[in-house]
């Protein structure tokens, strides 16, 4: 089972932009379409963004769509770096990476996650 170590997370602004990164060790993220997810308090994770396994098609819920987010992978360094913008309440949670889970299972142990607080 791979690891995963994700950073970046703080708190910002609202409307300010913040670019998290994942990096795995112990399983190549190439071999797996991978997703982002949150947790916001009292809630159950869900996937926010999922990148195909070649970085090659994106899928991003709806919220982070009209902030117009991106994510792209570097699998020379196995790490995943999400960069979301325009960053409203809504998008406080913790953040975790994983393989997308609808593609068969997380392939990966979670790891901490990172922090992100969104300040009016």
């Amino acid at each position: 089972q791979g690891q995963l170590d994700e950073s970046g997370g703080g708190l910002v602004q609202a409307g300010s932009s913040l670019r998290l990164s994942c990096a795995a060790s112990g399983r190549n993220i190439s071999d797996y379409n991978m997703a982002w997810y949150r947790q916001a308090p009292g809630k159950e994770r869900e996937i926010v963004v999922s990148i195909s396994w070649s970085g090659a098609n994106t899928n991003y819920a709806t919220y982070l769509v009209k902030h117009s987010s991106t994510i792209i992978r570097d699998n020379a360094k196995n790490t995943l770096y999400p960069q979301m913008n325009s960053l409203e309440a809504e998008g406080a949670a913790m953040y975790y990476c994983n393989a997308d889970y609808r593609s068969g299972r997380y392939y990966f142990n979670w790891g901490p996650g990172t922090q992100v607080t969104v300040s009016s």
